[in-house]
């Protein structure tokens, strides 16, 4: 009774619109700000919006930009890869949060829903694995951040599950030399010679764009990333909030950084660099 008196009402309603362009005019403005137009759009995970957009990945990445920034460096001696982590008082944590250890030769970090990164640290370590049973080689690193972005892009096309809420740097060294890789929530994987992610990326980015030079040792790569990190960062003293780890060349294993060595990189960027202390 309730809903049939409650459509008569609906249809009334608009009847009178119809005959009142003053009123008519209102109702539509309400409507539209009650019913922007992505309405439908960025709920729908595998609809293109008119406009050619897929909101839901859009959003996706807008958290990995809401993350702690992240950075990776291609030196002539390695790779070597790190990531904000902000400890509380009381918190303790003897292994990096934010960065991971996908094969012995192979590291990544993360910027954005952490869980969402552990997932895919996991699926990347069972796959390399795998190739490892099958092949009786290691995996490229290219490889895994192909397997990667093509996990990330399964969930922007099949409905039923969102789409991974982080991007991973991805670095290691292999056959094919010393490689540094960023995926994003939208399946993308591309090849950077020094890349940041997370929040005020674009700051360490454009500090990168302009120190890095190729051939770059991996010592002076990890004070160039340590600056970075402080001009991204809002915390400008101390190292406790960083962490650190390599591959080098020679060896092809993962490794974390020590805290002492991460103080010294940090002391190193601050007499390279002086405006980090301003």
């Amino acid at each position: 009774m309730f809903l049939y008196s409650g459509s008569i009402y609906f249809c009334t309603l608009i009847n009178t619109f119809r005959h009142n362009a003053r009123l008519k005019l209102n109702f539509q403005i309400i409507v539209n700000k009650l019913m922007p137009s992505q309405q439908g759009y960025d709920r729908a995970i595998t609809v293109f919006s008119p406009d050619g957009r897929l909101y839901q990945v859009e959003y996706a990445i807008e958290t990995v930009k809401r993350g702690s920034v992240a950075i990776g460096i291609k030196s002539k001696d390695g790779i070597i890869i790190m990531a904000e982590e902000k400890q509380r008082k009381l918190q303790i944590s003897e292994n990096p949060q934010k960065l991971f250890q996908i094969d012995h030769h192979v590291g990544a970090a993360a910027a954005g829903y952490i869980p969402d990164a552990r997932s895919q640290v996991d699926d990347a370590v069972f796959f390399s694995q795998s190739n490892k049973l099958v092949y009786d080689e290691s995996v490229s690193i290219e490889t895994v951040a192909k397997h990667l972005a093509d996990q990330c892009q399964q969930f922007t096309q099949y409905a039923g599950a969102r789409p991974m809420g982080v991007a991973m740097i991805i670095g290691g060294v292999d056959k094919n030399g010393n490689l540094l890789f960023l995926t994003d929530p939208s399946g993308t994987y591309i090849s950077y010679d020094a890349v940041a992610i997370g929040a005020n990326s674009d700051k360490a980015t454009e500090f990168l764009d302009k120190e890095y030079k190729a051939g770059i040792s991996l010592e002076d790569a990890g004070v160039l990333g340590v600056a970075a990190i402080y001009l991204a960062s809002d915390v400008k003293d101390g190292s406790d909030h960083i962490k650190m780890c390599q591959i080098k060349s020679n060896t092809k294993q993962f490794e974390l950084i020590s805290d002492e060595q991460i103080a010294k990189f940090v002391q190193a960027a601050k007499e390279k660099y002086p405006s980090l202390q301003e």
